[in-house]
């Protein structure tokens, strides 16, 4: 990247959509469109996933990079990806499977499990499964209570409840149901919560780790887009030996899903000092109260440097089909 100029470049930052994050997505690419232009970008555009004319806009815009600023269905899936690599063109974050992977939960945690990295045990409920009371009773006899029932792919605490009694477990999986086919009922791990955000392509490396304190039963929506510093304790309070095992356990998710740019892995720090994995997100939130932004501040990369950085690292993926590379020796 010696030669070239990525401040040149003109970006796309894709934001909305149609999931049920489209205004923290939004929220997320006016918040990069404006880091992009301090980092020194001279030519970015917000386009909106969901507008009539998002398609001639992003074809006919003369874009050399797409910045996906998108959250849930249609942005972190995989299905944006593959507009961008149908069009050839060069974008920020993890591909298509590593996408898709990341977000069908119960096909990442076989990914995590063939890595070594601990899962919560668990069942996965498919979408035709019917919900017997032998069934519900079965779930509750081998995990045991509390329970969290989760959709198999959502994000954002979307569709998330802990089971406390018994009689809870039915509706709960319902409403997982409504935010997808897939469900998965999983042991309430209790400990620390971390989240360990990863940079890079081929050498990923670990930021800070970001304890997370709520007062909460869970890392739920109220709380995620509070305040950082009322939640976020960077760097984690934990023995430096669980410390470097956390941030290791997320490098290897990131390696094992296929993940690029950068991926946020979550994890529950048992009294034994086992870093349990959750779920890897890779797109992780890019707003003043977001996770991986407060912990790259901390690590010495400040917002408008951490985008451009993005940057950097879609191009580097594409460096051998960029046809329209700008470099400093252009006019």
């Amino acid at each position: 990247m010696s030669s070239t100029d990525v401040t040149r470049y003109k970006v796309a930052v894709l934001a909305g959509g149609w999931s049920d994050e489209r205004e923290i997505s939004l929220e997320t690419g006016r918040a990069v469109e404006t880091a992009l232009h301090e980092a020194g970008f001279e030519s970015v555009e917000l386009l909106d996933v969901a507008s009539d004319s998002f398609l001639s806009d992003f074809s006919n815009g003369g874009f050399d990079v797409a910045f996906i600023a998108m959250h849930g269905r249609y942005g972190e899936d995989g299905c944006v990806q593959g507009l961008c690599e149908i069009m050839h063109m060069p974008y920020t974050f993890s591909g298509v499977l590593a996408s898709a992977l990341a977000t069908e939960k119960d096909a990442a945690k076989v990914m995590y499990r063939n890595a070594g990295i601990p899962t919560p045990e668990g069942v996965d409920i498919e979408a035709d499964d019917e919900l017997t009371e032998e069934l519900l009773d079965e779930i509750v006899e081998k995990y045991g209570l509390p329970l969290f029932v989760k959709p198999a792919c959502n994000g954002s605490s979307y569709g998330i409840t802990k089971v406390t009694e018994r009689a809870q477990l039915d509706a709960a999986i319902e409403k997982a149901r409504e935010e997808g086919d897939n469900v998965l009922v999983e042991t309430c791990v209790v400990g620390t919560e971390i989240t360990v955000p990863v940079i890079g392509n081929d050498d990923p490396q670990a930021l800070p780790i970001v304890e997370i304190v709520t007062g909460a039963d869970f890392y739920d929506l109220k709380v995620k887009y509070e305040p950082s510093s009322l939640h976020h304790v960077i760097p984690a309070r934990l023995e430096s030996g669980v410390y470097a095992k956390a941030q290791k356990y997320a490098v290897k998710a990131h390696e094992a899903l296929g993940c690029r740019g950068c991926s946020r892995s979550d994890f529950i720090v048992t009294e034994d000092g086992t870093p349990v994995i959750l779920e890897t997100n890779t797109i992780p939130g890019m707003t003043p109260a977001s996770l991986l932004p407060d912990s790259a501040r901390h690590g010495g990369i400040e917002f408008p440097d951490l985008c451009k950085r993005f940057i950097e690292l879609a191009l580097e993926e594409k460096a051998g089909d960029e046809p329209s590379a700008k470099t400093d020796e252009e006019d």
